[in-house]
């Protein structure tokens, strides 16, 4: 939820390749729920599940707000196969923890079945958050994934930033994972999303003029009251207060080890094709924040399966369109990192399966049951496929 890292600092072997082939790192951080080993509820268990990660994997592990969660922050990668190796190893390693604690581990925004609420984690930060700014988290926990791409200098993450704005409401839509929750289809693709905008802080980021007016708003904030540190900068995009990178943050975590790859994908070319523009000198669109928090809300309740605003335009158009648009954007950069091959066929994958919220409910549509539901989630969190 507000964590600032990224998995583990770049090793300067990886560093030095990166820099001599002019490519970008990335890493991701995955929040997952915990639930009962037969029922659909959440389950306070964190600590029993930790107690059984393996050793290998625990500095790439941690625990969350809730008790009822967990998180996992892959090494740095410049090979999108040895990202999706790292991301695998780690979803196996803590759902294996989770079954030999009795428990499951789903991939999912929120929690979709009704149950006991659980308490926050036994961490002071966060008992701190929770006794100022009261129950902002409701339900079992707000799961989400974060995308870490590497920047060369924090002025030039602030231009990124700038440029980032206009294409977030169309990344979210692909990552809705949570129509579901208390037991019931709550009308939106990522329900998470409206829960997570209850905090001061959340929302698109604002258009900045520089690294010092960024550092300036942070000080503001916090002097404010509206967060208590650096870490509770909810931007859907923001730079790491731990690492040199772009953090995109806005995003449901995914059901499927392969849909986090595809975004991952999509992620790091999206900041290498705006990187460009930003050393050519071209001005980032000021697109007006009203505008961008409507695209934001149409792409929680509609996903992939409905409309969402062209920016260029401003005109709404079908989701799926505009998903295909920032594809073909950043084609050349997919290419050139020697993604474009993976991404071309998950992307086929995604258009035809759908998002985590449309499998969701065409589970819930052939069952009708959530517990059915979160079996799947459970199924699919661990798949390869």
């Amino acid at each position: 939820m507000d964590t600032a890292s990224g998995g583990t600092t770049v090793s300067p072997e990886l560093a030095e390749e990166a820099e001599s082939h002019d490519l970008l790192t990335l890493g991701v951080e995955e929040e997952y729920l915990l639930v009962d080993g037969t029922e659909p509820r959440a389950v306070e268990a964190v600590e029993d599940v930790f107690a059984q990660v393996p050793d290998e994997l625990r500095e790439s592990v941690q625990h969350e707000y809730m008790r009822s969660q967990i998180e996992v922050a892959s090494p740095p990668q410049l090979d999108l196969g040895s990202l999706r190796v790292a991301l695998h190893r780690l979803r196996s390693g803590v759902a294996g923890a989770a079954d030999r604690a009795g428990v499951r581990l789903i991939a999912a925004g929120t929690g979709p079945a009704s149950g006991p609420l659980p308490r926050i984690a036994d961490n002071p930060r966060y008992h701190r958050m929770r006794d100022f700014f009261g129950d902002l988290s409701p339900g079992p926990g707000m799961c989400g994934m974060h995308v870490h791409v590497s920047i060369p200098d924090p002025e030039t993450g602030v231009q990124v930033l700038n440029h980032l704005r206009p294409w977030l409401p169309i990344f979210q839509a692909a990552t809705v994972n949570s129509p579901l929750f208390n037991g019931h289809d709550t009308g939106y693709a990522s329900w998470r999303s409206m829960l997570w905008e209850r905090w001061p802080t959340v929302g698109p980021a604002p258009y900045l003029e520089s690294h010092e007016h960024y550092e300036t708003l942070v000080s503001d904030l916090v002097a404010s009251g509206a967060m208590l540190d650096e870490g509770m900068l909810y931007w859907y995009a923001r730079l790491s207060a731990t690492y040199p990178t772009v953090e995109i943050r806005m995003g449901d975590v995914t059901p499927s080890v392969d849909d986090a790859i595809l975004l991952a994908a999509l992620a790091r070319a999206l900041v290498a094709t705006l990187l460009r523009d930003v050393r050519a000198g071209v001005p980032a669109p000021n697109v007006p924040h009203p505008l961008l928090m409507a695209a934001h809300w149409r792409a929680a309740h509609d996903g992939l399966q409905g409309v969402n605003i062209d920016m260029a335009t401003r005109e709404p158009r079908p989701a799926w369109r505009l998903l295909r648009q920032l594809f073909d954007y950043v084609r050349a950069e997919l290419d050139r990192h020697g993604d474009l091959e993976t991404a071309t066929v998950l992307m086929d994958r995604l258009r035809a399966s759908g998002t985590g919220a449309a499998r969701q409910r065409a589970v819930l549509a052939r069952n009708g049951s959530v517990s059915e539901v979160v079996d799947w989630l459970a199924d699919t969190t661990r798949s390869e496929a």
